[in-house]
């Protein structure tokens, strides 16, 4: 009797100490296009029954992912981020981050990736996991696409740059995309989603005389999406026009500029450059939201 009584104590103790921390991993979608931000929102629940402080300790890191490209191939960080400070969890409350997982893990591949959140907590010596989530990378179908070179007296002068829009077709919608690349360095500035797109007019592109993008396209019935995008990828403004009497269309103003010709200006917004990834800690930095 003494025995079965150690025992429960046993389990109920080991119990316990599974649920002092539940981590929860969520993907927006499960298709994402190769190269665009990949979220990753993560929620941390404290269920130790009193405050704790998630922190670095002896060299191991609080937080981190598990990434599985298949075959039982894991993958490494694309480079050493700096350590997560530390985060106060109050008894019982939960914290929400959302992670860029684009920038930090070489999930470009076309492919499925298999994902778990970790957190380690130093007051067991202890890691608590997250169930794995799943999300599939595919390549999208180009629909347009130029090379330019970068003008004379801003940075990176000299080099190139390579814009393509993309149509990708998910199950209930097609999505528009840009993509900015060097492709004489191989390297891939950005890759994200301008919004819902129309299939049966194609959307209308121009460059003004800094080479940067302008993308106007049909994104719903009568309701046209304007997008102006910089050198490196940065979404510079995007609003909508509505279609009245005439058809929104991009022309070239005398002096170089790109401006839209016809229908109603709605809903203008202006979006400020996209920053790096945020640590778990901070806010998330401003990306362009997810179909």
């Amino acid at each position: 009797m003494k025995f079965l009584v150690q025992l429960t104590l046993l389990i109920f103790l080991a119990a316990a100490a599974q649920a002092q921390i539940q981590v929860e991993l969520k993907f927006k979608r499960l298709q994402y296009v190769a190269h665009e931000p990949v979220m990753a929102t993560v929620k941390i629940t404290n269920l130790a029954g009193r405050d704790v402080d998630l922190h670095d300790e002896s060299g191991q890191r609080w937080f981190g992912f598990e990434i599985n490209a298949g075959e039982g191939h894991v993958l490494a960080p694309l480079k050493q981020s700096a350590p997560e400070p530390t985060l106060h969890v109050e008894a019982g409350k939960t914290v929400t981050r959302k992670i860029n997982l684009t920038p930090l893990f070489p999930v470009q591949d076309l492919g499925a990736y298999h994902v778990r959140a970790n957190v380690y907590f130093a007051d067991l010596n202890k890691f608590f996991y997250s169930q794995a989530k799943v999300f599939q990378v595919a390549d999208a179908r180009p629909v347009w696409q130029k090379t330019v070179g970068i003008p004379d007296g801003i940075p990176w002068a000299g080099e190139v740059r390579t814009y393509s829009l993309l149509s990708n077709r998910f199950p209930d919608h097609t999505s528009l995309y840009v993509r900015v690349e060097n492709k004489n360095s191989g390297v891939v500035y950005t890759t994200y989603s301008l919004g819902r797109v129309i299939a049966y007019d194609e959307p209308q592109a121009e460059l003004d005389r800094a080479n940067q993008l302008h993308v106007l396209h049909c994104a719903a019935p009568r309701s046209w999406a304007y997008s102006h995008i910089g050198l490196n990828g940065e979404l510079l403004a995007h609003s909508t026009f509505m279609e009245t009497r005439t058809r929104p269309r991009l022309r070239h103003a005398a002096d170089g500029a790109i401006t839209v010709s016809g229908g109603r200006l709605d809903l203008p917004i202006v979006q400020p450059a996209r920053s790096p990834a945020p640590k778990l800690s901070a806010r998330p930095s401003s990306v362009p939201a997810e179909d």
